[in-house]
């Protein structure tokens, strides 16, 4: 199990650029894989995006592709996300999660981090 905590979200204009990052504890977090999601007011939580254990492998939303950078520093156990052109639609708590090696789902979550683009 590890423990996640994210920081770096903030009110940003719209076309402007934030860096989220989550922090993580536990001695095995270069085992997990690592994802960002994120949840709107009155919307279900949607996958961002992921990057597996190694960081070789990434993966995203459709909605961010091209913006949005996923990365990870398995040396200082954090991993980010780079997000660039925000559009108010971007708007959301910013939830990092881990899934340990060999499942699917993910399995420990971080509170969060607000992220607001005004137009």
């Amino acid at each position: 199990q590890v423990q996640l905590v994210e920081s770096g979200g903030g009110l940003v204009q719209a076309g402007g650029s934030l860096r989220l990052s989550c922090a993580a504890s536990g001695r095995t977090f270069s085992t997990y894989g690592m994802g960002w999601f994120r949840q709107a007011p009155g919307k279900e939580r949607e996958f961002v995006a992921a990057i597996s254990w190694t960081g070789s492998s990434t993966n995203y939303a459709d909605s961010v592709k091209g913006r949005f950078t996923i990365s990870r520093d398995n040396t200082k156990k954090t991993v980010y996300l780079q997000m660039n052109s925000l559009k108010p639609e971007d708007t959301a708590v910013y939830y990092c999660a881990a899934r340990p090696s060999g499942r699917t789902d993910f399995t420990s979550w971080g509170q969060g981090t607000q992220v607001t683009v005004s137009s």
